[in-house]
């Protein structure tokens, strides 16, 4: 029996460790590797500044991806998802920058970019899914429409 099981409720267990089975989460744990690989490679004068930054925002990508899949509600979920989606923005503007820079090589530049638009495409039917999940969760809408008397009423 592993920690985890141990630690946490059969259901709890299973759930926590399902998110590593999302397409999201392995390109983004992926993404996340290689940039804090690649933001070694920074120079000495950027390493508290820029290359911390793109270390944080690459962390925080697949991070916020495993937090939000293991809530119960999908609203809750997609404030993860979408929190990563802006986490992946960073990850994107940061690369351009150093590119620029002439911090990373064109070599590096291509192949994160080209984890950066996967995770992206993956991350994004994640949200659409979820977002699905969450209109059909929503209540019921009366089906009598407001009277004139009562539309009126209203501000």
């Amino acid at each position: 029996m592993n920690m985890v099981t141990r630690l946490c409720p059969p259901r709890l267990s299973s759930r926590m460790s399902h998110y590593k089975t999302l397409k999201a989460w392995q390109h983004a744990q992926r993404l996340a590797i290689e940039g804090v690989r690649t933001a070694r490679t920074f120079p000495d004068y950027e390493q508290s500044g820029l290359a911390d930054q793109f270390r944080r925002a690459c962390y925080s990508v697949p991070l916020n991806i495993a937090e939000g899949n293991t809530r119960q509600g999908s609203r809750e979920a997609r404030r993860f998802f979408d929190t990563a989606r802006g986490s992946l923005a960073e990850v994107e503007t940061i690369l351009e920058m150093a590119r620029e820079l002439g911090y990373i090589t064109p070599a590096d530049f291509g192949r994160l970019e080209a984890l950066t638009n996967e995770t992206g495409r993956t991350l994004y039917g994640l949200l659409r899914k979820i977002s699905g999940a969450a209109s059909r969760q929503l209540p019921p809408r009366s089906s009598q429409p407001l009277s004139v008397s009562a539309s009126r009423r209203l501000p």
